[in-house]
C-alpha cells in the first residue's frame, strides 16, 4: 500500500511547482483565440484562423466575425466565416 502523507517539510509546499499558462504574445493570437473559441473551429482550421488574424487588421476581422453571427444562425458557422473574410478581402482589393 503507498501511504501518501503530503508534505513533510513547510520547504516542500514552496517547491511544489503549478503549471503556468501563458499569455497570447500578440494581440491578433488573442483575437484568434476568441474566433476559435465562438465559432466551434475544429482543429484542422485553427492554423488557418491564426494566419488570417495576422494577416489582416483587428476592424476587418470583427467586421467579418459580425456577419458570420448576424447571418449564420446555425450549421457550421466557421466555415461562413471563412467565406466572408476572402470576400471581404477581394473587396479591398478592388478598392
Amino acid at each position: 500500500m503507498d501511504n501518501n502523507k503530503g508534505p513533510q517539510k513547510i520547504s516542500d509546499i514552496f517547491n511544489i511547482k503549478k503549471p503556468t499558462i501563458k499569455p497570447p504574445a500578440y494581440e491578433w493570437q488573442d483575437l484568434a483565440l476568441s474566433i476559435i473559441k465562438e465559432l466551434p473551429v475544429p482543429n484542422f482550421k485553427r492554423n488557418s484562423v491564426f494566419k488570417i488574424c495576422k494577416e489582416n487588421s483587428r476592424e476587418k476581422i470583427e467586421k467579418a466575425l459580425n456577419e458570420t453571427k448576424e447571418l449564420c444562425q446555425s450549421g457550421e458557422r466557421w466555415k461562413y466565416f471563412f467565406k466572408v473574410i476572402g470576400d471581404l478581402g477581394k473587396e479591398s482589393k478592388q478598392d
